[in-house]
């Protein structure tokens, strides 16, 4: 047990919304990631570290700065600093790897380009002739989870090499002329308070899924969050004790979900349905259709199915058009859909 436990993802109260669009990108990394906005106090920060606990196993090369799988055979590994590991895979031969869990990596708001991308030693570099990196967050997050708490605080130069990153799934470093790119393909999690300003739309539209949360307004639900708090602050080893069985049950949902996904099938009458959803409330371009297909797969995949039915298109639009909607931004999507699905027939 760790030093200090992280509070379960699986004993947070309500925001049943935010925490499934969590697992839904645990299930299809390749939704791109969710953004949650709302106020503060509402768990946003909590349901992201508490991932940590329920996140799949993956296989990494050992004490690999770019976290590749064995299986990688890429050009990086010719330039890679780890000498040792790099003559290894040249010369053909296998190379230690283990097993862990996906990693949620924390991006600081104010850090700087160079914490985030990475650094090149230029002296060692005209030197030797040789390329020595000093890898960044990016480099540490790739097949990971990159957190970044107030996410529209951001700096502007920090959010170019996001977007840059999140679009090809690489990142460079470049330093007079010399230059080193590597894998950097992560789910990105941003939380934000609304009232605190607005993200650029460039980074709005990276975000796969969108949820808003609020405080909850059920009595019994409160008093609820309130007895749990005071249960892992007491004890913070034994309350997180007690909900391993139902956190073990969670991942083992998730890893079942993604082996199903590939496999569930969604009928051309249901890629329509999003089609006309789509265009009934404005949105623009085509990223919105796509996510929306693989979000209702994964919503299928997740309930344990291998057809997707016209709910998971419902709740599917309901998570990928929030943020996406141009000519009414304060519209009621679940309204729209329906409206949508009316017009269609």
């Amino acid at each position: 047990m760790s030093e200090h436990p992280v509070y379960p993802f699986v004993a947070i109260v309500g925001q049943e919304r935010m925490k499934q669009a969590l697992v839904l990108n645990l299930v299809n990394p390749g939704l791109s990631g969710v953004l949650i906005r709302g106020e503060k106090g509402t768990a946003k920060s909590t349901a992201v570290r508490a991932l940590a606990e329920i996140l799949p196993e993956i296989r990494v090369v050992e004490g690999c700065p770019f976290q590749l799988a064995p299986e990688d055979n890429l050009p990086l590994c010719r330039e890679c600093f780890r000498s040792e590991c790099r003559e290894k895979r040249l010369a053909g031969e296998a190379v230690e790897s283990v097993s862990r869990r996906i990693q949620v990596v924390e991006l600081p708001v104010g850090a700087t380009e160079d914490r985030v991308v990475g650094t090149l030693d230029l002296e060692h570099a005209l030197q030797k002739g040789e390329k020595r990196v000093e890898p960044g967050l990016l480099a540490a997050v790739h097949r990971g989870i990159l957190y970044v708490d107030e996410v529209n605080l951001l700096d502007d130069h920090v959010v170019d090499v996001l977007l840059d990153s999140a679009a090809m799934g690489v990142s460079t470093i470049e330093r007079e002329g010399v230059s080193f790119s590597h894998p950097a393909r992560f789910v990105l999690v941003g939380t934000m308070n609304p009232e605190e300003g607005e993200l650029r739309p460039q980074l709005l539209d990276r975000f796969g899924l969108c949820v808003r949360v609020e405080g909850i307004a059920d009595r019994a639900e409160r008093v609820k969050v309130m007895e749990r708090r005071v249960a892992y602050d007491e004890d913070p080893e034994g309350f997180v004790r007690s909900w391993e069985k139902e956190g073990r049950s969670l991942v083992e949902r998730i890893e079942a979900a993604r082996d199903l996904y590939s496999r569930v099938e969604i009928h051309q009458d249901q890629l329509y349905a999003i089609a006309d959803t789509c265009l009934e409330v404005g949105v623009d371009g085509h990223r919105g259709d796509i996510i929306m297909m693989k979000t209702a797969k994964a919503l299928a995949a997740f309930d344990g199915r291998r057809k997707v039915t016209l709910p998971d298109v419902d709740t599917a639009a309901e998570l990928v058009l929030p943020h996406r909607v141009r000519r009414q931004p304060l519209m009621d999507i679940a309204a729209s859909v329906q409206e949508a699905r009316t017009a269609s027939r």
